[in-house]
């Protein structure tokens, strides 16, 4: 594909390599009979809390010491790589949240491709709501994107949002493409070249925003996962303040110090930031709210109906509406349905059938 020049005439040929390049890389992300997450005693971890948050990162820059500090889940530290050979799990408490910690062995370049049982590392990963790339500062800034390029090969898309591409397969009738924006990026020809690796020579496809073809194979395999990501850069207290000033201008990062515990209350933070959670009060009758122990939903999943279902799945045989005070309605208290989509730290007072 390098050496293969970039213009009209060769759009069809490059778009049928990314194709067959994607394909192969499928493969790769295919368990063996090994099991997904399995490979080895440890690294399948049955999920606990409402959310899950992976330390991933290359050996000894301090994950395991990170874990223990967060969690009081001893994880196994040491002065030397690869201390810890199993995933690790810990809860941490935050905000009402119950929130499972997963310290996952160090990964090594070409972990993408086995090396160093990092698929299986990989393989977990993928099944977290954020993940922590943790970076010691001492060491090159290049460690982050070789971790950036071992996630992406294993199908994971850090900090994006799923392209905003329409793909629908038809009985008859070839390939349409629309696009409401222009396309500067891609053209017909190479969409059409990725289509035919695939043997789709029948869809509508329709662009919503200027995707590039990278976007469109992403879309086509269906099997991406998009997660958040924070960079956690540990060990500050052996740096400049000016090299600190300059580690604040890296997007999405959080310095820190896990030996110290310097500055953890930004990383929770910006965690529950990224997790994007949703606190629901309940509200007995003729009492008040109950602000101690909230009902934690996911912002996928925040209607009312998935509070009932969250207390308990009968809540909703018996449901014949709901009082919700908060942001997500327009009056204190309003009726509501089960499909209304409740809101951070609104209250809720579920009223039964007689």
């Amino acid at each position: 594909m390098a050496k293969t020049q970039k213009n009209k005439a060769t759009s069809y040929h490059v778009g049928q390599l990314k194709a067959k390049l994607a394909k192969l890389k499928r493969e790769l992300l295919i368990p063996t009979s090994g099991g997904g997450g399995g490979g080895g005693v440890g690294f399948d971890v049955a999920k606990t809390g409402v959310a899950r948050v992976g330390f991933v990162g290359f050996p000894s820059v301090g994950k395991s010491t990170l874990m223990s500090k967060l969690t009081g889940t001893h994880s196994e530290v040491g002065a030397y790589e690869f201390t810890t050979l199993t995933t690790v799990p810990g809860v941490i408490q935050y905000k009402g949240a119950k929130i499972q910690i997963l310290d996952l062995p160090g990964i090594i370049e070409g972990a993408k491709d086995g090396k160093g049982r990092g698929r299986q590392v990989i393989a977990v990963a993928r099944t977290c709501s954020l993940i922590f790339i943790v970076l010691d500062v001492m060491k090159p800034m290049s460690h982050k994107k070789i971790i950036e390029r071992e996630l992406e090969g294993f199908g994971i898309r850090l900090n994006k949002k799923p392209p905003a591409i329409i793909f629908k397969k038809k009985e008859k009738g070839g390939i349409t493409i629309t696009n409401t924006v222009p396309l500067n990026h891609i053209t017909a020809d190479e969409v059409k070249a990725v289509l035919s690796e695939y043997r789709i020579h029948n869809a509508d496809i329709t662009f919503k925003e200027d995707s590039t073809l990278d976007d469109l194979i992403d879309v086509v395999e269906g099997n991406r996962i998009y997660i958040p990501c924070i960079y956690v850069l540990n060990k500050i207290d052996q740096i400049s303040i000016e090299e600190l000033d300059l580690i604040y201008k890296i997007p999405n990062a959080v310095p820190i110090c896990a030996h110290h515990e310097w500055n953890f209350d930004e990383l929770l933070a910006t965690m529950w930031e990224k997790l994007d959670l949703v606190r629901v009060y309940t509200k007995p009758k003729g009492r008040v709210p109950d602000y101690e122990t909230p009902v934690v939903l996911t912002n996928e999943r925040n209607s009312i109906e998935d509070f009932c279902n969250q207390i308990h799945k009968a809540i909703l045989e018996q449901f014949k509406c709901a009082y919700v005070w908060g942001t997500s309605v327009k009056h204190n208290p309003q009726k509501v349905g089960k499909e209304h989509i409740l809101k951070d730290e609104d209250v809720v007072q579920i009223v039964k059938k007689i």
